[in-house]
């Protein structure tokens, strides 16, 4: 597991990326696809939408409003597919993020745990081929995902336009959309490609002219991403509700994504650490790392409490729908308290106390709450837009999860066995050796 080197005080570790993980990973997948193809089979036999009459009047309402056609089984497939590519592309593109801020603010504390985050990053190509491949999908099969893809919305002489959906026309059409989608893609993947490469050469030769092209990299990207994480959430979240606007969504789908990619990058280390790897952290790294999912559950709080306050407060009725529509359904309004526990009141409470941030039992369980939370957080971003009263959640929804899940540690792992675990020659890393709080 660990080979020593010349160094007095670091050992070079490599994980080992065994039979045994992949085999885990491999179940994990497969008993995924079983329960997600079961889940399928089941909508596309008896059906699955709907919530009885609550649904039959919602449904007819809405055909009536915007002249949507009948429930079909594939709308709750491309709701669930798209749930997960936002999430995993979040975690993936957060992991570079995270790096790129510890180079940018120069610290050193995180010398000893970068390789985790930086890692995240190799998901990017197939997070961009899925996302981009579903959307092509659901527009080709004239899905509901994004009803503003609908041609009809645009005709005047058409009984169902939308003079709302036509005035957005400029900036929601296909080419515009699909070329803003690849372009996001290809500013992550880059910026993840030139820090790694500095990253791993910066571990090689040592020296301190690795460590200031990063910085460099990670300044541009994180001014990069600064713009194109609040747009990406426009265009794959916000536009589900094409008529409900809000000026905080960006640092909401910003702030789920961050505490979500915390929260992996913590499990992962705690793992690791457990497993005998990354023998240099102590309990100050998990308390810091604690600390950043504690502090930013709270921020996830803050910026959701701010946009429902104030939309609740002016009370003007294209921004309240968005809230009306999961406070006033049955379905939906127990998720939407659930999701407030998950993500705010239980890591608040269970991360409150100094020992409990130091602890792995706690760490884990907490880290594991805050993962599923934002899930569903994106859940109900998603669904409630594309899928009205016909949603619901059933083992189609775990067993998709559970693939993509697997997926993204087969692709994560894979890259973190192929770099020593801890940077050597990080300028930093004496400073992360003892670190102490």
């Amino acid at each position: 597991m660990a080979t020593h080197t010349n160094s007095e005080t670091v050992q070079e570790e490599y994980f080992q990326f065994t039979s045994g993980i992949k085999k885990q990973l491999t179940i994990i997948g497969v008993v995924g696809a079983v329960l997600f193809v079961l889940g399928i089979l089941y909508l596309m036999i008896w059906g699955g939408g709907g919530h009885g009459h609550e649904a039959e009047v919602a449904g007819a309402a809405a055909e009536g409003a915007h002249g949507e056609h009948e429930f079909h089984w594939y709308e709750r497939l491309f709701t669930n597919l798209w749930i997960n590519n936002v999430y995993f592309t979040g975690l993936a593109v957060i992991g570079l993020f995270f790096t790129a801020l510890q180079y940018a603010a120069q610290a050193g504390w995180s010398a000893s745990i970068k390789r985790i985050p930086e890692a995240f990053g190799a998901w990017l190509p197939y997070a961009g081929i899925l996302m981009v491949g579903v959307f092509v999908a659901a527009w080709l099969s004239h899905s509901n995902l994004f009803h503003w893809t609908h041609s009809y919305l645009y005709d005047e002489a058409d009984p169902r336009y939308d003079a709302i959906i036509a005035g957005k026309q400029a900036y929601l059409n296909i080419p515009f959309y699909l070329g803003r989608m690849v372009l996001y893609f290809v500013i992550w993947f880059m910026g993840y490609k030139y820090i790694r490469k500095e990253s791993l050469a910066e571990d090689k030769l040592g020296g301190t002219s690795h460590f200031h092209k990063l910085v460099k990299y990670s300044t541009i990207f994180i001014i990069l991403f600064a713009v194109t994480s609040s747009t990406s959430a426009w265009d794959w979240v916000l536009s589900i509700d094409t008529h409900w606007f809000s000026t905080m969504f960006g640092w909401y789908v910003f702030a789920s994504w961050f505490v979500s990619g915390l929260a992996a990058t913590t499990l992962i280390v705690v793992r690791l650490r457990e497993a005998g790897y990354l023998t240099i952290i102590n309990s100050s790294h998990l308390h810091d790392l604690g600390k950043f999912v504690f502090a930013f559950s709270i921020f996830w709080a803050y910026v959701w409490f701010g946009q429902f306050l104030l939309i609740y407060y002016a009370n003007i009725p294209e921004e309240t729908i968005y809230f009306v529509e999961r406070l006033s359904s049955d379905y939906y309004s127990p998720i939407f308290f659930i999701n407030l526990i998950l993500n705010f009141f239980f890591p608040f409470l269970v991360f409150m106390t100094r020992d409990s941030k130091r602890h792995t039992i706690f760490i884990k369980v907490v880290c594991t709450v805050v993962l599923v939370g934002h899930w569903l957080d994106f859940y109900l971003m998603v669904t409630p837009g594309v899928l009205k009263e016909n949603g619901s959640f059933g083992i189609l929804e775990v067993g998709l999860a559970m693939v993509y899940l697997a997926a993204f540690l087969f692709v994560v792992l894979g890259n973190l066995a192929k770099a020593p675990l801890v940077a050597r020659n990080h300028p930093m890393l004496q400073e992360s050796l003892h670190h102490h709080t």
